[in-house]
């Protein structure tokens, strides 16, 4: 993190004491941050059971939370309340404990309060009523996890206020179950891993069948490079139906070939045997998309950069025309990007909208993004936010 970086994450969580004395009437007992995560590569690989390479970034979420005593008055009620677009008083979201359910809580607050759900379940856990107070500035829609990320910030809280003991791992599964049976969107265990396990300056390398992991040096300093991102402003939603639906193609696919997952399937040749050509090409994205992801740690371990770059042109590629979940704006920001003369480009994230990634040199961040910006210009679309992320350090105290 830059001493920048460092001084507006110190503002933010002063600001962030402050507000919570205002609302609660008393001091958290901490605050804890969680980041959000780009993904390098590996996309729609980690609910097939196969390999991602995200990396947590330098935007994050910070959660200050307050466990209630069981002599106040509403000892069991979960309070939520966040600073972002709700002015000096922010509105406090209310639920008993006891209450929580699946669609019991409304809007932002459903992901937090989705943990506390999923550990309300956990035998010989009891919890109390809670005072949270969270602030993000990972944008929104934008592919960047977000959610996830108040997620994660209210387990590692949790975890250390109950001396809950849970392994990283532990929690990844468990916030994943959250966002599956609470919020409703089937989504796989990256993007929480990516927020809990990254190291500064590292991608994390991780089988989503074993869960091994590796961090994975990104040699981009050493070589005047530096990932940047494109939000295109057009939100996407895990919720939506397209998300859900190419995860039920795999599963079809999976069954029509005898395999547990596509994990198990080697080579493009095996699909052959499904009769459905759409599920054949979604099947071939995900097959494709693992041994691309191999391949990345492999030429990242040798610092060849323009090779990583042929690499994550080549999943974009794969994503708009065989799992088809870019969209006209992601597609115009990495065809401009690589135009410029970016080392590789591609959507990341679920898709449907959000945000496109380029590598590129230093010297190349102001042609880039002009021409990007010029691009959009040119096709009537609302202007992206563009700008750098570095590989930081995963979730815990701040």
């Amino acid at each position: 993190m830059s001493t920048s970086d460092s001084k507006e994450t110190a503002r933010r969580i002063a600001k962030l004491r402050e507000k919570f004395v205002k609302i609660y009437g008393h001091h958290p007992e901490g605050i804890w941050r969680a980041p959000g995560r780009v993904n390098l590569i590996g996309e729609h690989t980690d609910y097939n059971l196969g390999y991602v390479l995200p990396f947590a970034i330098d935007k994050n979420a910070l959660v200050a939370v307050r466990r209630k005593s069981q002599l106040e008055p509403e000892a069991n009620v979960l309070d939520f309340a966040s600073t972002f677009g709700q002015g000096e008083t922010p509105a406090v979201t209310s639920v008993k404990l006891d209450e929580l359910a699946p669609g019991s809580v409304p809007g932002w607050a459903a992901y937090p309060a989705a943990v506390l759900w999923v550990l309300n379940q956990l035998e010989g856990l009891e919890l109390s009523g809670l005072e949270l107070l969270v602030d993000s500035d990972v944008p929104v829609g934008s592919g960047l996890s977000s959610s996830h990320a108040l997620e994660v910030g209210t387990i590692v809280a949790l975890n250390d206020l109950y001396k809950l003991g849970l392994a990283e791992t532990e929690m990844a599964r468990l916030t994943q179950r959250a966002e599956n049976e609470f919020v409703g969107a089937p989504t796989g265990i990256m993007d929480q891993s990516a927020s809990l396990m990254s190291h500064a300056g590292h991608a994390l390398f991780l089988d989503c069948r074993s869960m091994e992991s590796e961090a994975v040096p990104l040699p981009l300093l050493e070589q005047d490079a530096v990932v940047l991102v494109i939000d295109t402003k057009v939100e996407h939603s895990h919720v939506d139906g397209g998300y859900a639906a190419r995860r039920d193609s795999c599963e079809q696919a999976a069954a029509g070939l005898g395999v547990a997952s596509l994990r198990e399937v080697s080579s493009v040749a095996e699909l052959e045997a499904l009769e459905d050509p759409l599920v054949r090409r979604r099947a071939k994205h995900i097959v494709t998309e693992n041994q691309r992801v191999l391949d990345t740690v492999r030429v990242l371990r040798e610092g060849n950069l323009k090779a990583v770059g042929k690499l994550l042109y080549q999943s974009h590629e794969s994503m708009r025309d065989d799992y088809e979940i870019s969209s006209v704006e992601l597609d115009v920001a990495v065809e401009a990007a690589m135009a410029a003369g970016a080392i590789g480009a591609r959507m990341t994230g679920g898709g449907f909208g959000g945000s496109a990634i380029a590598l590129i040199s230093v010297q190349q961040i102001a042609p880039v993004s002009q021409a990007v910006e010029t691009a959009y210009e040119r096709a009537g679309y609302a202007r992206p936010a563009i700008f750098t992320v570095i590989a930081d350090e995963g979730a815990g105290k701040a």
